[in-house]
């Protein structure tokens, strides 16, 4: 390989696995910075994946950087911030204005937001190929350093395809990036496992028909019934309700651990025990309900490590990093992204294969530096809130404290001021920097 390409044997400068939000903007900024990259996709867009489709300030930053449009008559639906509910108070807390994001969010379905992201990385001139199921890492015979990937052609529904045109063939490249989500499998393969003392959530979502599709502000509920409020049982974990703006919302419900063994609850029974008790005039019943309750783990606070190892490198789900505080992963897999290119796009300029080394060592670092010491934070909120009497607490007190919620909502959504700001972007991140980054 030399300075400026790869090696004559490879098919591209970097492959990237996996065209979710972190593997899109991985490509989209390698290809603009010039580089070769293949951007593998087992599914065929679009495809679905389990989310509450909802984009907060900092990840809709990341979006603007990448220069994605995103207006309204494409589905975009901005909101103005978070409405909370619980304890028996319902309060507004509008996006913070902030110089490091934009004062809105946005919610766009994961079947439309993944299709637009990969899209926008082939326009910049990515290869996007879909439908490629890879099975393995390659790697080279005498440093065991990650050269390539082993990949294998299905169908749209990820089934194998018979014959020549599905057999397994090889591609090649000096940098491999894993965005291969929360199975993890390339990392996996290397012996990367995660850690049992991270944080795991999980959550469930299904859509409804309803009433509240164009709801201006994201909802959380902190609480929910088994039956009427004050006459049942409060059940563990949170809902969310996001419009979507097009008849229909995203309505789900997750729960966190402060470990990596996911809390065993029946999410399915939560789900509809919520349902059958919230207002009729949502409309939340089985013959508004569009699609069925999924669920899915949300890997957080860097559960995965290290982020890099002979040749690969880990961004998005496939190294935990999903927020603690909140569950969003989006905006971290964009910045993953953003930065794992910037790390390759360096090293392959390097002219020696030690130098392209020492240079690929520094995206975890990276990642440290930028993330380390608010998920550490994150850390130990989830030690405190997965005790049912400090949550009930905090809503109860809590919720009617104005300036105390503003803190709150600037800690949990990452929507502070590293430099400058007012006293409280200042306090948070003074706790970042004193905390020992994860």
């Amino acid at each position: 390989m030399d300075s400026v390409g790869h090696a004559p044997g490879d098919d591209a400068d970097v492959i990237v696995v996996g065209a979710g939000p972190a593997g899109a903007a991985a490509a989209h900024y390698l290809a603009a910075a010039g580089r070769e990259v293949l951007l593998l996709e087992k599914a065929t867009f679009p495809r679905d994946k389990i989310c509450g489709d909802g984009l907060t300030p900092r990840a809709v930053s990341e979006l603007v950087r990448m220069g994605v449009p995103t207006p309204a008559e494409d589905g975009w639906i901005r909101n103005k911030g978070l409405r909370v509910i619980g304890g028996g108070h319902t309060i507004h807390l509008p996006w913070p204005e902030i110089e490091r994001y934009p004062n809105y969010g946005l919610v766009k379905s994961r079947m439309d937001l993944d299709a637009t992201l990969a899209h926008h990385a082939r326009a910049t001139g990515a290869k996007l190929m879909e439908g490629m199921n890879v099975t393995g890492p390659v790697t080279d015979d005498r440093s065991g350093r990650v050269v390539g990937v082993t990949v294998r052609q299905v169908d749209g529904r990820g089934r194998r395809i018979d014959g020549e045109a599905g057999s397994e063939r090889t591609l090649r490249a000096p940098v491999v990036i894993a965005a291969d989500g929360v199975s993890a499998r390339l990392a996996t393969s290397l012996g990367i496992t995660k850690s049992d003392n991270r944080p795991m959530g999980v959550a469930v979502r299904t859509y409804f028909k309803t009433p509240r599709h164009d709801d201006e502000w994201m909802e959380s509920q902190l609480e929910l019934w088994d039956g009427e409020a004050g006459r049942s049982n409060l059940l563990p974990g949170y809902g969310w309700i996001f419009a979507l703006g097009n008849g229909l919302a995203n309505v789900g419900l997750g729960s966190v651990s402060s470990n990596a063994k996911a809390t065993q609850l029946d999410y399915k029974s939560l789900m509809a025990a919520w349902m059958r008790n919230a207002p009729p005039e949502w409309e939340f019943t089985p013959e508004n309900q569009v699609g069925p309750v999924r669920g899915a783990a949300l890997p957080m606070a860097f559960n995965r490590k290290p982020h890099y190892s002979r040749g690969l490198m880990l961004v998005g789900d496939a190294g935990g990093m999903v927020s603690p505080f909140n569950g969003e992963g989006i905006a971290y897999a964009l910045q993953a992204g953003r930065v794992a290119a910037d790390v390759a796009g360096q090293a392959l300029a390097r002219t020696s294969d030690a130098a392209r080394e020492r240079t690929l060592a520094t995206y975890p670092v990276r990642m440290r530096d930028e993330l380390g010491g608010y998920f550490t934070l994150g850390r130990h909120f989830v030690k405190l809130i997965e005790r049912p009497a400090v949550m009930r607490v905090c809503t109860k007190y809590g919720l009617p404290r104005p300036l105390l919620m503003k803190f709150v909502l600037k800690l949990l959504s990452d929507s502070y001021d590293t430099r400058g700001g007012d006293a409280m972007d200042r306090i948070i991140t003074a706790l970042t920097r004193i905390v020992p980054a994860a």
